[in-house]
């Protein structure tokens, strides 16, 4: 199957516009950088190639060389990887992992986003430290218990041996005080929490202008 064959929703690219990065896979980000598939091979499929490659070597040592494996896949393609790789390397070198110690740390966490006319639904996975070792939208749209599952709160909780959990939306109407629905999804993820042995610390509503937290409210 080619790609233009995939239904809209989706293609990397479509996903990539509609939901942003955080929501696609390896997979996905990797077609988006290939940008076309080979003869015999569409881009997916591609990708997924040469991500098994690099996984095997390692970020680290992989090279031009070891892509150029893939017949077909050319010069340009592998120069672009290999590039991308070494500017996220540079880019990431000495970096320190933030730190969420507060409703207002979340809130600048989130800055890009507190403006969104759409709810968007975000977890903050932090190490004993309260070092931030992830951020990911689990839902966009109106907060529901129906459609904030733990199973998708704590799945990746469990994969990046996470300590401890934030969680957090905007409201677009910029009114920050918690609904019904916000203080009872808050509270059935905590008992879930309760279960893994991960701990919940906060939820914390955010608007253009401020934040709301739960827990400093007494509803958490």
């Amino acid at each position: 199957m080619k790609i233009k064959d995939l239904p809209r929703v989706d293609r990397p690219r479509e996903k990539l516009e509609k939901y942003g990065v955080e929501r696609l896979s390896d997979i996905e980000i990797m077609a988006i950088l290939v940008r076309t598939g080979i003869a015999g091979k569409n881009v997916i499929e591609l990708s997924r190639q040469i991500l098994k490659i690099i996984s095997k070597i390692g970020v680290e040592k992989i090279a031009t060389t070891d892509l150029l494996q893939i017949k077909g896949l050319g010069k340009t393609k592998t120069g672009q990887i290999i590039a991308s790789i070494e500017l996220g390397r540079r880019l990431l070198k000495n970096k320190q992992a933030a730190l969420l110690l507060s409703p207002e740390n979340v809130w600048q966490e989130m800055k890009d986003l507190r403006e969104s006319k759409k709810e968007h639904f975000i977890v903050f996975y932090l190490d004993t430290r309260n070092q931030l070792i992830k951020r990911e939208i689990i839902s966009i749209g109106t907060l529901n218990a129906s459609l904030i599952h733990p199973r998708e709160v704590f799945e990746p909780a469990i994969k990046n041996s996470t300590a401890q959990i934030i969680i957090a939306h905007n409201h677009p109407s910029g009114d920050t005080e918690p609904s019904a629905e916000d203080i009872a999804v808050s509270r059935r993820l905590v008992e879930a929490g309760k279960i893994l042995d991960i701990e919940i610390i906060d939820h914390i509503i955010v608007s253009k202008s401020g934040w709301k937290s739960l827990k400093e409210s007494g509803l958490l």
